[in-house]
């Protein structure tokens, strides 16, 4: 094993620590919500670091005000306190566009005009893989289109998004990068840290702005991080396939990278992680039926205590 990939323990970030919790307002606040954000409640605590809320709303038509006003209350029940302004998404826009379009002035980001139905009849025709979250991989549908095809459709009003072009975009990363593979730092529940080999390729030419808002949730929680200063990202195990797609996004735009940890999933009785639509799991229906904190933690006490004797 190369010597850059040996088990060690690495100096922190030199800025001040900086962690974020950052819901979607799709939905109530619910028990592995609840986990996430005590987690970085308490490390941010022991790190004497800055506690920061982002409110991540690109999807703007799940988007529900009551959910943004519900997160507030939830979180202020869990004695998270955050720092003021919260950023919200949804007013940075033309911020993750200029990043966007650093991509596509580099030839990275191609138009892609086909339907969902399209891409779906195309990968199962053509028996396409899945990438992490279960979609097909995109099967490369009118992926060569000459400019002037390009120019005409977008000038007809045809809606599009942007595709990376993961082939082109792990060539020039792995330039900038050097002849290392490439890798972020994570760290365990204990504080050890550890680089984590990243395998973009699997997710495809996966979307990074899409139709509607002109961005997606990798590029505007990239962009976000380095911006706000964020130098640990502390978020659920379901999140961390998505980290190759944020790690090479650093890499392209050249972007500092936080130390990461992804935690267990609070799961259900059939063992599948809890969902925004049940109701009796969200915090709102524990708090307003007389659950009272302490037994809130109790419920979380397995995964939470695991970080008792964090140190990093």
């Amino acid at each position: 094993m190369a010597d850059c990939f040996r088990d060690r323990p690495l100096p922190l970030p030199p800025q001040e620590p900086t962690l974020r919790f950052a819901p979607s307002p799709t939905g109530e606040l619910h028990l592995g919500h609840a986990a996430s954000a005590l987690i970085n409640k308490n490390i941010a605590q022991k790190l004497g670091g800055r506690l920061l809320l982002r409110i991540e709303e690109i999807d703007l038509g799940r988007r529900r005000q009551e959910f943004v006003n519900g997160i507030y209350d939830d979180l202020k029940w869990l004695g998270f306190i955050w720092e003021e302004p919260v950023l919200q998404q949804s007013e940075r826009l033309g911020i993750y566009e200029d990043y966007i379009m650093r991509l596509r002035s580099a030839g990275l980001l191609y138009p892609c005009f086909a339907t969902r139905k399209e891409i779906q009849d195309a990968a199962e025709k053509n028996n396409s893989p899945r990438d992490p979250d279960g979609a097909p991989v995109y099967p490369n549908l009118r992926k060569h289109l000459n400019e002037e095809e390009v120019t005409d459709r977008i000038a007809r009003g045809e809606p599009y998004a942007l595709r990376i072009d993961m082939e082109k975009a792990i060539q020039e990363a792995q330039r900038i990068y050097g002849q290392r593979e490439m890798a972020y730092m994570a760290f365990d529940s204990k504080g050890i840290i550890r680089p984590t080999r990243i395998d973009p390729a699997k997710w495809g030419d996966v979307v990074l702005a899409r139709k509607d808002n002109g961005t997606s949730y990798h590029m505007a929680c990239t962009i976000d991080d380095a911006l706000q200063g964020v130098t640990h990202v502390i978020r659920g195990k379901d999140l961390e396939v998505a980290t190759d797609i944020h790690r090479l996004l650093q890499i392209l735009l050249q972007l500092p990278s936080p130390l990461y940890h992804h935690h267990g999933l609070i799961v259900d009785q059939d063992g599948r992680k809890l969902s925004k639509s049940a109701n009796d799991t969200s915090l709102k229906y524990l708090r307003e039926n007389g659950t009272t904190l302490a037994e809130l933690q109790k419920k979380l006490d397995a995964l939470l205590s695991s970080y008792s004797d964090f140190e990093l």
